[in-house]
Parts: C-alpha cells; structure tokens; sequence
C-alpha cells in the first residue's frame, strides 16, 4: 500500500465512531472541538469530580436509570409524553442531553450558561394538563428539583458499579456539590450537595411519585423497543438490565418490571462491568505515536 494512502480504520476507531454518532449526533465532532478547544474560564476545573463522573462510559446506565426513574414522578412524565418527543426522535432528545452535559461540563463558562439560558426558555413553554387534571409547570423549581436528584442518584450510582475508577465518600459528595452549581442555574431551589442530602431529598419526593400509564409505556419502549439496528440490540439490552438492576426494587414494581433475585443481580453486575469497558475502549481518543 502506498504510504500516503490513509489505511483503513481499525475495529475501536469504527465502534468509537459509530456510538460517538449515536450520542452525540452529526453536530458532535463540530461541538466537541468547540466544547474541548475553546479557551476561557469553566465552571469545573480539570481535577472536580463532575469531569471524571460524566466522562465514564457507566453513563450509558446510569442514564437509562434516571428516565426509568424519573418517570415515575406523574408531572414530570406528563411533560414528557407530551412535549419531549421521545418516541418520533428519541436519539434527538438522547444527542440534545448529552451535549447539554458535556457544554456545562467541559465547556467555556459562557458556553454552559448559553446553554442553561436555551434550556430554561424551552421550560418557560411547557405547561399543560396530565391526563388526571393535575396542571405541570416544566419550569416549577420542586419539579425540577425532582429531575435533579433522580438524575445525579443515577449517575452516582452507575458510577459507583462501573465506573473506571470510582471515588472515595468526599469524591462522590463533590460530585453532588458540582451538579448543584448546573441545578441552580437551571432553576432548582437549594439542591443537595451531598450524598445525605441527596438522599434526603430523594426521600421527600417519595410520596409524590406513581407509576402512571405513560410511565409504564415510556419503560416498555425505553427498554424493549429501542430504535438501533438487530447487531445493537444484544448490548443494550444488557445495558439495559443493568439500568433496571440499579433501580429500587419498589420503582422496578412500579413500573411493571420483571422482579430480579440477589442471584440475578449479581450475575447481571459482570455484564455491565464489561460493556462498560468496551465502550471506555471504543471510545478512547487514539494514541499519539512516539
């Protein structure tokens, strides 16, 4: 082969690739070099624990948790159902996520709140009805609150059974103090900033949440239904039964999900260690040559 000729790319270069496009949709390489090469100030330096949590691969599951789990809040799942558009363009909503994540993350500071600022307008437009009558405000501080800690539990979590290199107890309430800093610029009231916050404050959400029809519809076509092609379908669906294996055994009920043993459980956990890793594999930037 002629040296000039660029050679093929290799199997981690076209998984990498393929699950990058997935996440992060056709804008990602442009964003990512805007997101990573742009210089000024970030509301995370190098050494927080935000930057190490959300560039895990254990992501993948704990994001899968935080919608199961979210959903079972009837507001917040109304507002879902009706506005979010996650069944005609579920990869959309997954690509507008992650990007939101990773500018407020990694990003400039004016970069992250730019992009606080579009969230906070599309929540000034969402208001409605459920299907009971009970009326929902995307932009109510105590239901945002509610998206807040299921979220930052999951990801915790997820971390803590797959992560790379897990934290100690102060890494892990540091994590929770630098995701207070996003949650109050969204417009949550006093989020937790540590992890007996956090589960103080998931607590008092407790009474509030039901499983309704949409939830139960929302699990089904989360975690049985997604849109990927016949070879996707084998890992996520062993990614998804390590989202639903993280899950409180009362939300698991909840939402109709097949009741899983300690046995089980401890059989599923491998799994989601190795998927994991492959995905960390696929997924790390090339190295340089010598």
């Amino acid at each position: 082969m002629d040296s000039s000729t660029p050679a093929a790319p290799g199997l981690r270069e076209r998984l990498g690739n393929a699950v990058f496009a997935r996440v992060a949709g056709p804008a990602g390489p442009e964003n990512r070099a805007r997101i990573h090469g742009t210089p000024g100030p970030r509301w995370f330096g190098p050494d927080r624990p935000i930057r190490i949590v959300h560039g895990d691969a254990s992501m993948f599951i704990g994001g899968l948790r935080a919608l199961l789990l979210q959903s079972l809040h009837p507001l917040a799942m109304a507002a879902v159902a009706a506005h979010s558009g996650y069944r005609g363009d579920p990869w959309g909503r997954l690509q507008r996520t992650s990007t939101f994540l990773a500018v407020t993350t990694y990003g400039t500071a004016d970069d992250a709140q730019r992009a606080v600022d579009r969230v906070r307008s599309v929540h000034s437009r969402v208001r409605g009805t459920t299907p009971s009558g009970e009326p929902y405000d995307a932009a109510d501080p105590h239901l945002l609150g509610w998206v807040h800690v299921a979220e930052v539990e999951s990801f915790l979590i997820a971390h803590q059974r797959y992560g790379a290199r897990p934290l100690d107890a102060a890494g892990y309430d540091g994590y929770i103090a630098d995701t207070a800093r996003v949650a109050e610029a969204l417009g949550v009231v006093r989020p937790p900033r540590d992890r007996e916050e956090l589960v103080a404050r998931l607590g008092a959400y407790r009474a509030e949440l039901r499983p309704t029809k949409e939830a139960r519809e929302a699990a089904r076509f989360i975690l049985f239904h997604p849109p990927l092609p016949w070879a996707a379908r084998a890992p996520y669906a062993l990614l998804a039964a390590n989202s639903v294996a993280a899950l409180p055994r009362w939300a698991r009920t909840s939402l109709d999900l097949p009741g899983l043993s300690g046995g089980t459980e401890a059989c599923l956990r491998p799994t989601g260690r190795g998927l994991t890793a492959a995905i960390r594999w696929a997924m790390a930037p090339p190295r340089t040559a010598p």
